[in-house]
């Protein structure tokens, strides 16, 4: 097709897309160090007032259970670690990196409604699974951020994948390797790569679609469960939403039993409420 794109092109494209702060850009390449000066880049997230604003909000919600109104990145720190306070001001910034595109088709809110209710729904699971509940987080809210590369790069071809897809009635994965060649799993890696991002967020974003995958990790089985979950929940409020297929061994892997599930379920429909509220204002 005349519109097949390679990685290599993706990559190349990379450059023109809206850069994240630089203090987010800090904050993404520390994640998995120890020996980060906390009150440096605390007052440096404080120069950014929208940022600050948006970050205090989620710190304040229901999603944290303070039992004190938090003022300061500082505090956030103080109060719920330095893990989280970063990942909800990764969170607050990527939701406002990308401007609202031109890309016929493509519903902006409803991609942020979906990857916000699947952040939620991996943290809940996470926590089932005794695993880090801020990687989970951060990495159900970026997993399919390479759709926003796609449509932001090349918003003509990727209006094309999506008249595809409702013509065919296909998964949208499918659609844009017929389409275009390369899939949002293979523009997400390439961005991760481009803004560096920690080793473990790069496995969530490659493996979320093939959890079975050699090296995958547990997190991408975490992310996978979560994004079929939130699909079936129909959070993202799309219509016509096709529920991937759920695979079997990330499914096993986790192990919980129908009333964790309905608890889940639950859980996952009140805090996505919350953060959205917070995220998309």
């Amino acid at each position: 097709m005349s519109n097949t794109l390679s990685y290599d092109d993706v990559v190349r494209t990379l450059d023109d897309l809206p850069s994240l702060p630089a203090v987010v850009m800090e904050l993404l390449n520390s994640i998995d160090q120890d020996d980060v000066d906390i009150s440096v880049l605390a007052k440096k997230v404080s120069y950014d007032q929208a940022l600050t604003a948006k970050t205090l909000r989620l710190a304040n919600s229901s999603l944290y259970g303070l039992q004190v109104k938090v003022t300061t990145i500082q505090q956030a720190i103080t109060y719920l670690g330095f893990q989280t306070t970063r990942n909800l001001i990764t969170a607050a910034a990527v939701t406002g990196c990308f401007a609202e595109g031109h890309c016929p088709g493509f519903d902006h809110k409803a991609f942020w409604r979906h990857s916000i209710a699947t952040a939620a729904c991996a943290k809940v699971l996470a926590r089932q699974m005794r695993f880090n509940q801020d990687y989970a987080f951060t990495a159900g809210l970026l997993h399919d951020i390479g759709r926003l590369v796609l449509v932001s790069c090349f918003p003509n071809q990727y209006s094309e994948t999506l008249a595809y897809r409702d013509a065919h009635d296909c998964y949208l994965l499918d659609a844009e390797r017929t389409v275009l060649g390369v899939d949002h799993v293979d523009a997400g890696l390439a961005l991760a790569e481009h803004w560096n991002f920690s080793d473990t967020m790069r496995l969530a974003i490659g493996g979320h679609h093939d959890p079975e995958a050699p090296g995958a990790g547990f997190l991408a089985a975490i992310i996978h469960v979560a994004d079929a979950i939130v699909h079936a929940l129909d959070l993202a409020q799309v219509q016509d939403d096709l529920v991937p297929p759920v695979s079997t061994v990330a499914w096993t892997a986790l192990g919980l039993d129908e009333e964790i599930y309905l608890q889940l379920f639950r859980e996952t429909e009140l805090q996505y409420e919350e953060i959205s509220m917070v995220l998309l204002s």
